[in-house]
């Protein structure tokens, strides 16, 4: 089992590394993650004593609502992080992983508010808000 793993945006201006047990992947269809990725959003998720910043020369945080911030790249664009206030956990985008082997999909939340286009697939449950099971 990895212990960490290495992340990073496209052009590498920010990196980091995220500690394990890292959360299954939740698909997020809601309107704020479709609009900032162009589709659904895949993430992850560590806590942050195990998330570290080795790189964070285009890191930019953007309030995106009155909860949370969601973390990008400011050279690239790249979607990097979500964190809700006052949270002990740092949710990563599953793509920026270097290495994402092992990892298992859970869900998907907030799929009253999916895209017009799809339709959501796979994973243990599919909930129109952000009320998922908990994971065990």
């Amino acid at each position: 089992m990895v212990s960490k793993r290495e992340g990073s945006c496209l052009c590498g201006a920010v990196q980091f590394t995220a500690g394990e047990p890292l959360r299954p992947i939740v698909y997020c269809h809601c309107r704020q993650c479709r609009k900032q990725t162009g589709h659904f959003l895949a993430s992850t998720a560590t806590a942050l004593d195990r998330f570290q910043l080795t790189c964070d020369q285009g890191l930019a945080w953007y309030r995106a609502s009155e909860i949370a911030t969601r973390g990008f790249c400011r050279i690239c664009g790249s979607t990097l992080f979500w964190q809700r206030d006052g949270a002990d956990e740092i949710s990563i985008a599953a793509g920026t992983l270097d290495d994402s082997t092992g990892l298992i999909e859970d869900g998907h939340i907030f799929c009253a508010e999916k895209g017009g286009y799809y339709e959501p697939a796979g994973g243990k449950y599919q909930v129109p808000g952000s009320d998922r099971p908990a994971t065990p």
